[in-house]
């Protein structure tokens, strides 16, 4: 495409009124990061969800929890929720089985893909207006990604298309390497005091 040759500021307000023109349709998303925080697992997700890709099918109500195996996260303050159909993605991100939260809170959503079923299932608070933003999280305490089933990597489920393309994404962060250190650095620290107290 070519544009006029237009002065100044004015070729630059005419090329992004083209640009902003020309680009799709903002896609909504919606993220959970699960993250090793001291000896807790806490899960925080936000974004929101284009429920014009899925089908609705039930109410119900859950609470915060991660079944790996299963395919299922749910993140968020325990409670009601609308089910809908219609996510595709993996039917498993490690080998834990249902491990409910100590605590969650904010708004209640999560995913399920289940070996065999057609479809996977997302959840989102009763009433949800689609595209509205989503915020919440769900701590397990004492609890690392060994204990909870948890295998590093990002995992998504996507719907729709066009306008409704749509997607979740699950990220269990790998710890980053300032941690590792800062980590052995500790163990190193009790090797040494406990080396003193044998001496003595």
């Amino acid at each position: 495409m070519r544009f006029p040759a237009l002065p100044g500021r004015a070729s630059l307000l005419a090329l992004a009124t083209c640009l902003v023109t020309s680009a799709g349709p903002a896609q909504a998303a919606y993220i959970v990061t699960f993250s090793q925080l001291g000896p807790d697992v806490v899960a925080s997700g936000s974004g929101s969800i284009d429920l014009n890709g899925l089908t609705f099918i039930t109410s119900g109500s859950t609470q915060p929890e991660v079944a790996p195996t299963f395919a299922t996260e749910a993140t968020g303050a325990a409670g009601a929720v609308d089910e809908y159909s219609g996510a595709s993605g993996p039917v498993g991100f490690g080998p834990g089985v249902f491990t409910s939260a100590t605590t969650g809170t904010g708004d209640l959503v999560g995913i399920q893909q289940l070996i065999g079923e057609p479809a996977g299932f997302v959840f989102v608070p009763t009433g949800y207006a689609s595209g509205a933003p989503l915020s919440d999280t769900a701590t397990y305490d004492n609890q690392s990604f060994a204990t909870l089933g948890l295998t590093p990597g990002t995992y998504e489920w996507t719907w729709g298309n066009g306008a409704a393309d749509d997607t979740f994404t699950l990220d269990v962060a790998v710890p980053e390497p300032a941690s590792l250190t800062l980590l052995g650095a500790a163990v190193g620290l009790g090797l040494l005091v406990r080396r003193r107290r044998k001496a003595a």
